[in-house]
This record gives structure tokens, C-alpha cells and sequence, in this order.
């Protein structure tokens, strides 16, 4: 008896063992791996771009088509030009494209501003918080010709009135950088994550946080009618704090979980005339949508899995969803209560937990940061996807180095960076 209940007892070590040595490398695995950064001597053209079909390996971006996964790149002017004939000092500055997985239209949002004469050279013009506006245009055919340039106007609004609380020439509705991507939610609406400036009861712009801006995140809605338009909704605006964050809502970036949540990650800031010492904490922000993005929780600080809370500087990030299901969360960290906008390193890549939605802390896989001898360092801007053929996130941008200078110049010296990750 003794000896058989002794081989049970060997034999279910040994099952345990042998099941830990097949997990045990699968548990492994999961960790992201910096693969290779890349210095080339041009700006990558894989900037802004994506795949204009569900399968394969063709990618459009703004003026370009690549028929091999962006090894090489054809010129791709848009036609027609709609911008040939604006006034003087209108603006159109066209965001990249969205490819509808679906049907393969693509959506390009432009942010627009129509105030005659206006000085060019201006970077950020100030009246831009009183005056942007959206537009969108639609290709059927991979980018090649795009059938309309029209405003984004809510169904049942106007153009100068084109969704509740934002007026044309009184408080602006613009989209914020590049991680601010277009996402389709498995309903099947488009939804466009926008951030819209905030009226005060006397009809001027609002800022109870005292910060540089006071914005609130807006989805706009999308869902595709027969002749390749998109009849327009607005989800109600994701509201900051103004005790907690100086410059509301920042930014939003998307992403769908499985279950048909929705993630929206946004930046605020600290700083400002209420708190010119920084002392409220740099908190990245968060909101859930059940309902396709109509409705949104209480922002809440972003923190890893455990509800340890992290500070990050007020600068763009991005989700990215990746083939494996698996969602990434893409921007900066730091170990120190930041100022404001600074510092912008390193920059960092973490899984979302799909449960909790929050970090995961063991997953953060530092990409770059500052090195002993630059005496400064913005790694805020740039742009991810996922390649088709090796399944590695590839992030394209720059390393905006050294003393910062102006607004107009921007930092001294800003050499091209790519940087490829494992996802094994």
C-alpha cells in the first residue's frame, strides 16, 4: 500500500514538473523585446501609415502607396485638390488615414480653420482654440481619388453649430497627435477621438484648471449610409477635473476590448497659474464606454495592475491593439512627479491588462531615453502599428534632442528613430 501511494506521489511530481517546463517559457515569452532601433538619414515613410486592405501587404499614408509592406514607396497625390483654391491664411492640416477593415474605405479627418489673412508661420495660432473645425474626406478606391471634402456635422446640427456645446468661431473641436487614431468598434460605427474647447456661461472659453488649455475629450461618431458618407453623432464629452488636472481631458486614444468595452487613455497636466509649483500629481487618464463610445465612466488615473499609481508627463500616447488580442499602451513614464509637459523620457510600451485595464507593471519595456551626455530630450511624438509579416510593433519618430530653443524651431537637433519590438 505504502509503495503504491509512494509511485502515485513520483508520478504526479513528475506530471508537475513536466507541465511547468512547457508553461514556464510561455510565461516567458509574453515579455516584450526591443528588437532593433533604427537611425535613417530621412524620416521613416511608414510615418502615418497603414494597410488599405484586411489582408495582404499594400499601406497608403498622406501622399504615398507602398505595394510591399513599405519597403518601397509610389507618389500618391490626392485628388482632387481641394485645398488648391483656399483663401489666404485658411488652414487644412489633413491627419492620416483610416482604412475601414470591413470595406476598405478610407476616412481622412482634417482639421480646419477658416480666418482670412492669418499669418501662416504661426505654429499653434491662438485663435486656432476658437476657430478649428472638422472636415473628413472618403476614398473608395485605396487613396487613389477621394470623393468629397466636407464638414463633420452631427445629424440635425449645423456647420456653425455642429454638435451640442461647440460653436464655429467661439470654442474649436480639433483632434490632438498622432496616438488620437481612428478606431471601428465592432458595432460597426467609426468613432473619430476628438477633444473639444469648453464655453463658460458668458460664452467665452472656459479654464478652471488654469492651465494653457482647458479641453474636453469628444468621440464623433461615425456609421456608413449609401453613398459612402457617414451620418455623424457626438458620445457625451469626457470631463476633467479641474482640482486634479489643470488642462482637463487631453488627447484621447481608443481601443476595443473583447467584450466591447471601450479604453480611452488621455493626457492631462499639472502646472499653470492654480499650480505654478506642479505640486497636483501627473496622473495619465482613463474612461470605459459600455455602450460603443456614447457614454464614458469618471476619469480615473491611470495605474499598473495593482493600483499603484505611475506619473507620466502631459504628452500624447497610444493604444494599440495587436493581433494576438493582446492591447499595448504606448507613451512616457517617469519615476518623479513631472512638469507639466516635461520631461518626455523615456519612452515606454506596457500591456493593458484586458480585466482590470489597467498596466501591467512587469510587462513596461523601456524603448530609449535620455543618455548622461544630451542635455535634454522629447520622445513625445511618434507613431505605431503592428507589422503584417513579423507581427513586431514598429514605432517611427524622432529623437528631439538637446536645448529646446522656441515654439517655431523646436528642439536644436531631431534625428529620425525607428524602433522595432518583438511580441513573441
Amino acid at each position: 500500500m505504502k509503495h503504491g501511494i509512494l509511485i502515485l506521489v513520483v508520478c504526479i511530481a513528475v506530471l508537475v514538473l513536466l507541465f511547468w517546463r512547457a508553461i514556464g517559457p510561455v510565461a516567458k515569452e509574453r515579455g516584450l523585446v526591443l528588437k532593433s532601433v533604427e537611425h535613417p538619414s530621412a524620416p521613416s515613410q511608414l510615418w502615418g501609415a497603414s494597410y488599405l486592405k484586411r489582408a495582404g501587404v499594400e499601406m497608403g499614408r498622406n501622399g504615398g502607396y507602398s505595394p510591399d509592406n513599405g519597403r518601397t514607396w509610389e507618389y500618391l497625390p490626392i485628388k482632387p485638390n481641394f485645398d488648391s483654391k483656399l483663401p489666404r491664411g485658411y488652414r487644412r492640416n489633413e491627419m492620416s488615414g483610416f482604412v475601414d477593415p470591413e470595406n476598405g474605405r478610407i476616412v481622412k479627418i482634417v482639421i480646419a480653420m477658416d480666418t482670412p489673412d492669418l499669418d501662416s508661420t504661426i505654429i499653434e495660432p491662438p485663435i486656432g482654440l476658437e476657430s478649428y473645425y472638422l472636415r473628413y474626406r472618403v476614398s473608395v478606391d485605396g487613396g487613389k481619388t477621394f470623393l468629397f471634402d466636407e464638414p463633420v456635422v452631427q445629424k440635425g446640427k449645423t456647420p456653425e453649430n455642429p454638435f451640442d456645446g461647440v460653436f464655429r468661431g467661439k470654442n474649436a473641436i480639433f483632434l490632438g497627435d498622432a496616438g488620437s487614431q481612428i478606431i471601428r468598434t465592432r458595432r460597426g460605427d467609426i468613432i473619430v477621438p476628438a477633444q473639444a474647447c469648453i464655453l463658460a456661461p458668458d460664452g467665452k472659453l472656459a479654464n478652471p484648471g488654469g492651465g494653457f488649455t482647458w479641453t474636453a475629450a469628444l468621440m464623433v461618431i461615425g456609421r456608413w449610409v449609401p453613398d459612402n458618407r457617414l451620418e455623424w453623432r457626438a458620445s457625451e464629452p469626457i470631463v476633467g477635473d479641474p482640482a486634479c488636472t489643470t488642462r482637463g481631458m487631453i488627447e484621447p486614444t481608443l481601443a476595443e476590448l473583447p467584450d466591447g468595452r471601450i479604453l480611452c487613455v488621455m493626457r492631462g497636466s499639472n502646472g499653470g497659474s492654480k499650480d505654478p509649483d506642479c505640486k497636483l500629481p501627473s496622473y495619465r487618464w482613463f474612461a470605459v464606454s459600455t455602450d460603443g463610445g456614447f457614454h464614458w465612466s469618471k476619469p480615473e488615473p491611470l495605474t499598473y495592475e495593482d493600483g499603484t499609481p505611475f506619473y507620466s508627463p502631459s504628452s500624447m500616447s497610444q493604444l494599440l491593439k495587436h493581433s494576438s488580442g493582446r492591447i499595448f499602451w504606448i507613451g512616457n513614464l517617469s519615476e518623479t512627479n513631472c512638469r507639466a509637459n516635461d520631461p518626455r523620457y523615456p519612452l515606454v510600451i506596457g500591456e493593458v491588462d484586458r480585466k482590470t485595464l489597467r498596466l501591467i507593471r512587469k510587462s513596461v519595456l523601456i524603448i530609449d531615453t535620455k543618455l548622461p551626455e544630451e542635455s535634454g530630450l522629447n520622445l513625445s511624438h511618434f507613431w505605431g502599428l503592428e507589422d503584417r509579416e513579423t507581427k513586431d510593433i514598429v514605432i517611427v519618430g524622432r529623437r528631439f534632442k538637446d536645448k529646446y530653443v522656441d515654439e517655431s524651431t523646436g528642439w536644436s537637433q531631431s534625428p529620425p528613430v525607428v524602433y522595432r519590438i518583438a511580441v513573441p
